[in-house]
């Protein structure tokens, strides 16, 4: 089997939303302690994350309670590189997201935008309409590829985290897919277990199994 690794790397330098992790040096083997120590402080949505309903709806479900059945299974990729702006009904449509329950879109955003040390002035997101529909189809997790499922224009009203949390659907966000061909794989996302988080960083991989 091929396991493709699509989580982004943590480090003080890395594309950040807000405040970059820091790391601090506790102990160290060089200054004479008995082992190497290090304290890190990131926020929940650092890197590769999940969004939890409770990120965006009081007493939804928090991280550490999400389904791991959602979390780990059958995924699509679908290849969404051409789009600009937002991906609509049509484009999830024409590339067969009904019927799957874990779908990841792969846009221009993978070797682009999610590349960039800073975030960029504009990236491919998610219509509203598009999250309604994802929802009609049963899917229960998306993933995009960078930092908000959310287009550049909507990062004040947040329509389609409003939308998919509203409905229970879990959001993988900064899933790096930029090396990783559109189609059917397995999916194990796994968020650290932080009790009553809004969201967790997250070890996410795609497993393609031989024939």
């Amino acid at each position: 089997m091929e396991i493709y690794d699509i989580t982004l790397p943590i480090h003080p330098e890395m594309l950040h939303w807000g405040r970059k992790p820091e790391v601090e040096i506790v102990e160290s083997l060089a200054n004479g302690d008995a082992s190497n120590v290090t304290r890190w402080r990131l926020g929940a949505h650092t890197g590769t994350h999940v969004d939890a309903p409770a990120h965006f709806v009081d007493g939804a479900t928090p991280v550490d309670k999400l389904d791991l059945h959602a979390l780990v299974g059958p995924a699509l990729v679908v290849d969404a590189t051409a789009v600009t702006g937002d991906i609509t009904i049509a484009d999830l449509s024409a590339a067969g997201v009904a019927g799957h329950q874990r779908v990841l879109l792969k846009t221009s955003n993978s070797a682009g935008a999610l590349k960039l040390p800073d975030r960029a002035e504009s990236w491919v997101g998610l219509a509203p309409e598009a999250a309604r529909w994802l929802i009609d189809q049963g899917v229960r997790l998306i993933g995009i590829d960078y930092l908000t499922i959310e287009s550049h224009t909507r990062t004040e009203t947040w329509d389609a985290h409003h939308v998919l949390l509203g409905a229970g659907l879990i959001i993988l966000e900064n899933a790096d897919l930029d090396g990783v061909p559109p189609g059917e794989y397995e999916l194990v996302a796994l968020p650290a277990k932080l009790v009553d988080a809004d969201g967790s960083f997250t070890r996410a991989i795609l497993i393609k199994r031989d024939a």
